[in-house]
């Protein structure tokens, strides 16, 4: 079963956001990338769709949900600085069909994680691009697959 670990699209620059970091919202750039995301893992046939509860997360598999008819659920086990969290809850899910977007900072750790511990193959230059996926596959709560989508793809 595939497990789809996304990294939300483009926002735009922390430093040009007066707001709370939470609200920032997707760019147009990054509004396009959610698109092309929900068509590149449609295929994929998650069965749930979870997400940190900032808004360019939330806002990033949105239009995946709306394909596939599921609520976006949000957990803070998926926010920025979570990555103990965040590998936890991969590690639970790991032979559960699902698509959780995360930050650029718990992506690396959970894939390290997943890379030292299962010996799962990330290839030579492992990436994690603004509006990407990897799918992950998972036997026996293992994983021994990984497949990178840049954004775009």
């Amino acid at each position: 079963m595939p497990l789809l670990l996304v990294r939300h699209a483009h926002a735009g620059s922390r430093k040009d956001w007066d707001g709370d970091d939470r609200l920032r919202p997707l760019s147009p750039r990054g509004t396009k990338q959610a698109k092309d995301l929900a068509a590149t893992l449609e295929p994929y046939a998650p069965q749930r769709v979870l997400s940190s509860p900032y808004l360019r997360c939330t806002a990033t598999v949105a239009p995946l949900a709306d394909r596939l008819s599921l609520p976006v659920e949000v957990l803070e086990e998926l926010s920025e600085g979570n990555a103990a969290a965040a590998i936890a809850l991969v590690r639970a899910l790991a032979d559960d069909k699902v698509a959780l977007c995360t930050h650029g900072d718990v992506i690396p750790d959970v894939l390290v994680t997943l890379a030292d511990e299962d010996h799962l193959d990330l290839g030579n230059r492992p990436r994690q691009a603004k509006g990407s996926a990897w799918v992950l596959e998972a036997s026996n709560g293992r994983f021994h697959r990984a497949c990178y989508f840049p954004p775009g793809s």
